[in-house]
C-alpha cells in the first residue's frame, strides 16, 4: 500500500492521522515541522505527503513550494490539512503546488477519500 508523510505540529494530529490511514492499509511516516517534512520528503520520498499549514518555522506553503520547486520531489502529491478555511488560504495552497485541500476537523472518511483521490491522480 501507498506510504504517506504526515507533516504536522501536532502530536495529537499526527497520532489520529496515523491511526486513520493505518487502518485503511496505508503506511505512514511522521514529521513534526516543515524542515524534517522536506528532510524525508528527499529521504522516503513517499506516494502522497499530508502537509499541515500552521506550524513553527517552515509553515506548510512554504514547504509545498519548496517540495512542489524542487525535482525529486516535485511528482509527490501534497494535500493540505489545517484548520486555514477561507477561500483565499484554500487558493494560496493550490498555487503553492498542493492537489487538496482539507480543513480540520477531517472526517475519516474524507481524509481517505481524498488521499485516494490525489493518489489516483
Amino acid at each position: 500500500m501507498a506510504l504517506i508523510l504526515i507533516v504536522d505540529d501536532s502530536p495529537t494530529e499526527l497520532h489520529v492521522m496515523q491511526q486513520m490511514l493505518q487502518r485503511h492499509g496505508y503506511e505512514t511516516v511522521l514529521a513534526e515541522d516543515g524542515e524534517e517534512g522536506l528532510r524525508l520528503a528527499a529521504e522516503r520520498r513517499p506516494d502522497l505527503i499530508l502537509m499541515d499549514v500552521v506550524m513553527p518555522g517552515l509553515n506548510g506553503f512554504q514547504a509545498t513550494r519548496e517540495l512542489s520547486r524542487n525535482p525529486a520531489t516535485s511528482a509527490i502529491p501534497v494535500v493540505m490539512e489545517t484548520t486555514k478555511g477561507e477561500t483565499t488560504d484554500r487558493i494560496w495552497g493550490m498555487r503553492q503546488g498542493a492537489v487538496a485541500y482539507l480543513v480540520k476537523p477531517v472526517a475519516e472518511d474524507d481524509l481517505v477519500g481524498g488521499i485516494r483521490q490525489a493518489l489516483a491522480g
